[in-house]
């Protein structure tokens, strides 16, 4: 009885240690020394260690950054999912013009070559079918349901939008999403003042086009944001209250 107690100590030790490489990827993803001070500094708003975490991304993954801006995702991603898996940095127009030189920083000299950058139209985000182990929205949910033509924003089919994404994920597939929180019960009716939207609503229109809702994370809370002001106001940008989402696509 002693040595069969002796042994099962000797595995559960052993799982034990077998299980930290899985934290210890993002870690190490976030201390890279390559990442420039900028994304440093950003790192104390978003907590990306314990957003990967609760992502469950992992090595040899293909992953779309979708809206993805300047990258600084896309480069943590990159990162963790390493040289046999593929993050693709997809962005419209406006979104490249906008972080050109976040995005070329990131990008120059093919320094992150496991990340392929796409400009599309969002009518067709020219994902293939069935592709992707996950995909990212950081703070662009929203912008589906906002409109400025004369800005370089043309109107988005929000709905189709979301259904080319369900398309691309392979069965079994994860959809993260973080945006900024609105007050509850205002759906998308504030989105074109404030750039917020309620969280209701959208777990409503994933779930609508066949995700499933999985988990929440409460890590990028703030209770002192009482969502009444545009995020851009300089008394809250870049501490807005977000949540985030995690959905999975049925497996077949």
């Amino acid at each position: 009885m002693y040595k069969y107690f002796l042994l099962l100590l000797i595995v559960c030790a052993g799982l034990s240690r077998a299980a930290v490489p899985g934290n210890d990827v993002y870690r190490r993803a976030v201390e890279n020394p390559a990442r420039s001070a900028a994304d440093r500094e950003r790192d104390a708003r978003e907590l990306p260690e314990q957003f990967l975490s609760f992502a469950g991304y992992k090595p040899g993954m293909h992953i779309a950054d979708i809206f993805a801006g300047g990258g600084y995702y896309s480069e943590l991603i990159s990162r963790v999912v390493g040289p046999s898996g593929r993050v693709f940095l997809v962005n419209n127009p406006f979104y490249d013009t906008a972080t050109q030189n976040l995005l070329a920083s990131h990008l120059r000299n093919n320094r992150l070559a496991n990340v392929v950058h796409s400009t599309v139209s969002p009518s067709d985000l020219k994902l293939k079918a069935g592709s992707l182990d996950s995909v990212l929205l950081v703070m662009s949910y929203h912008d589906l349901y906002f409109a400025d033509p004369a800005q370089g924003w043309p109107a988005i089919d929000a709905g189709h939008f979301i259904d080319q994404i369900y398309t691309a994920l392979k069965p079994g597939g994860s959809l993260l999403i973080i945006d900024h929180a609105a007050k509850p019960g205002s759906g998308n009716t504030v989105v074109q003042s404030l750039h917020r939207i309620d969280e209701a609503f959208a777990k409503r229109q994933f779930t609508a086009h066949g995700l499933l809702f999985e988990a929440d994370w409460e890590g990028l809370r703030n209770p002192a944001d009482d969502h009444s002001k545009r995020v851009f106001d300089p008394s809250i940008r870049g501490h807005t209250d977000r949540f985030v989402h995690r959905y999975r696509k049925p497996s077949e």
